[in-house]
């Protein structure tokens, strides 16, 4: 396999909404807010290169809502979805598959374009695009916490192009999701049903989990430092810990989606818990 970090840009979003129930005095200390208490945050994608696949891990927000919209989030930064595949040597056309860890707009909104005739149409014209049942049901039928961020023009053209397709849940882990041979999944239920986890296994190399918002950034790693957008909490913080005495007993590389500062981290036991081992900015740093 071969592993490209694709940058989307930047945004922002309120510090308190980001940390939940922790003080502000605790979660600036990695995470400092602006003048208006917003705090800047990546959507950072992941492409691999895997046998006769290639494989773009979430795709960030797009460019195709309004302005009013875009207005709520701060963009800002140089990159882009497709000017950094273009970077990495590839184009949309290149894309064969699109998992998606779940579909909030933050990490599906740049799977779906407007041509210039009106018509929305997703981006990749020649990638499957996965998700699973019971997170799509979910989705389709939002309830009114997370209505806000499953918009209909992101996910409804993946279905009506016929290029959606469904990773089979098989309790806590699938393995060989999408018949990828080292290409594990991890479901976590406490951020959003069904929230995919994707786990690379490579011989001879770390495991990297691709942390979306389990873990958003190294400022979320102890327990109950959690965001208020989890529409479970409390089993937010049973997934946290199964998955990160996991990652700190066999020294995975944790990828981070949202991590302004850090593309990847490791983390270690200590007597207070599961804690920052190290952290980078670019994930080769750690991977050996």
């Amino acid at each position: 396999m071969r592993l490209h970090t694709i940058h989307t840009g930047n945004f922002k979003l309120d510090g308190g909404a980001m940390f939940g129930v922790v003080p502000q005095q605790l979660w600036s200390r990695t995470n400092p807010p602006d003048h208006l208490n917003l705090c800047t945050w990546a959507m950072r994608s992941l492409l691999v290169e895997t046998g006769d696949r290639l494989v773009l891990v979430d795709c960030g927000i797009g460019n195709k809502q309004s302005e009013k919209f875009f207005s709520h989030y701060h963009l800002h930064g140089n990159h882009s979805l497709e000017g950094s595949l273009a970077h990495a040597g590839f184009a949309k056309e290149d894309i064969t598959d699109v998992f998606l860890t779940h579909l909030h707009f933050d990490h599906v909104g740049g799977g779906v374009t407007r041509r210039q005739d009106g018509l929305l149409v997703p981006t990749f014209p020649n990638a499957k695009y996965w998700s699973t049942q019971s997170h799509w049901d979910w989705a389709t039928n939002p309830n009114p916490r997370e209505k806000a961020s499953f918009l209909t023009e992101n996910i409804r053209p993946i279905a009506e192009s016929g290029q959606l397709h469904m990773v089979q849940r098989d309790g806590r882990i699938t393995h060989h999701a999408m018949g990828i041979e080292g290409w594990d999944v991890f479901f976590a239920d406490g951020h959003t049903e069904s929230q995919m986890i994707p786990l690379i296994r490579q011989q001879g190399r770390p495991t990297m989990a691709f942390m979306a918002d389990l873990l958003p950034s190294t400022g979320h790693i102890p327990l109950a430092y959690g965001m208020g957008y989890d529409t479970r909490p409390l089993l937010t913080l049973e997934e946290k810990q199964l998955f990160l005495d996991s990652a700190a007993d066999e020294g995975w590389v944790l990828f981070l989606e949202h991590d302004a500062e850090h593309a990847a981290c490791t983390v270690k036991q200590t007597d207070k818990g599961v804690r920052l081992d190290q952290a980078a900015p670019s994930w080769e740093a750690l991977m050996g």
